[in-house]
């Protein structure tokens, strides 16, 4: 029997009561055994450090931070140290394992946080950079709205400004000082929210919440990111609410994989080999309400679909050969999850 596990990143306004964990049997192609891994307000976000530690977002009374967790000898997971702000959490937290930072996208305070650890792996107050460049079109783009950070294949940091509509690549020295690189300036209205890189390190995909695209870019040695081609995920015959929200990529099939949360569904590019070209093969219903985040499965084998709304996940079987999708189960219960993370 082979037994993967993955987190799940919640909000707790109604049934969550914080991070989970869950199992996913490969062989029986089923999910089981949810268990409360930490109680925790709205931890919409996390990360893991090689050595298990978890970095989660959360928040307290109007205040924001990060707090870190470790499992004790009986694999309880007890909290290390949290670190708090005033104002909201951020939306998404990396870790960098070589520096040994963490790294925090704030989209309500239009900021860039890096935390150093502490030796007890605790993370230490935050160093915050902000965005002073100007707004998009968007109703959305009120501010800065920084949506993500994370680093790039050659150890830069890269961030999703989806106010401004620009992704920002950083130097970062050991000391967690950062220095701009580039900017990629996208077209207006865009809204980038999340990228990932094909594992070639050469192109960049993008996805746009507010126009609901990817986008592909080319990463120059250089740092700086070209513009390649965009493509839109929204059917021409959809009139209501859509919104683009997570991207994966499958090196097994070479196929990008991104949900959309209005029409509810996952769209499935097939990628050429130099990975400069998309070819959407498939669009396939989540089988839920509002799918935030997916993960692909270590083995990549399976997708888990996490639903904020419907409080589901689903379970998606890919196909080895062209990477298409078949759902197994829509029903095992996951609350208001926001994030799926395999361990």
């Amino acid at each position: 029997m082979m037994i993967e596990t993955f987190l799940l990143g919640t909000y707790t306004k109604k049934n969550s009561e914080g991070i989970y964990r869950v199992e996913l049997d490969t062989e029986k192609k089923q999910l089981q055994n949810l268990q409360l891994l930490a109680k925790e307000s709205n931890p919409t976000y996390l990360t893991t450090a090689q050595d298990g530690t978890i970095y989660a977002v959360y928040d307290q009374e109007r205040m924001g931070g990060i707090a870190a967790y470790a499992a004790d000898e009986n694999g309880d997971y007890q909290v290390i140290n949290k670190v708090l702000e005033t104002g909201a959490p951020v939306c998404y937290v990396a870790f960098d394992e070589d520096r040994q930072l963490v790294y925090g996208a704030n989209y309500h305070k239009g900021e860039l946080n890096v935390y150093a650890l502490n030796e007890d792996h605790g993370v230490g107050p935050a160093t915050s950079f902000y965005h002073r460049d100007p707004v998009g079109p968007h109703e959305n783009q009120d501010a800065p709205h920084i949506h993500y950070t994370d680093l790039t294949p050659d150890g830069r940091l890269i961030v999703c400004d989806l106010g401004t509509d620009q992704v920002y690549l950083y130097d970062v020295e050991d000391s967690g000082l950062i220095s701009t690189r580039s900017i990629y300036k996208a077209q207006p209205g865009t809204g980038p929210r999340h990228l990932i890189f094909n594992p070639n390190g050469q192109y960049v995909y993008l996805v746009g919440e507010l126009d609901c695209s990817v986008s592909v870019l080319e990463y120059k040695d250089s740092g700086d990111l070209v513009f390649v081609e965009k493509y839109f995920t929204t059917p021409e015959d959809w009139t209501e609410f859509n919104s683009g929200a997570a991207i994966r990529f499958n090196e097994k099939t070479n196929t990008l994989y991104v949900s959309n949360r209005g029409t509810n569904t996952l769209l499935v590019y097939k990628v050429t080999d130099d990975g400069r070209t998309l070819d959407l093969i498939q669009r396939i219903s989540t089988s839920g309400d509002f799918p935030r985040d997916f993960n692909i499965d270590p083995s990549g084998q399976f997708i888990v679909v996490g639903h904020q709304f419907s409080d589901t996940l689903s379970l998606f079987e890919i196909n080895a050969e062209d990477g298409t999708l078949s759902l197994l189960d829509d029903t095992f219960y996951g609350p208001e999850t926001v994030c799926v993370y395999f361990e």
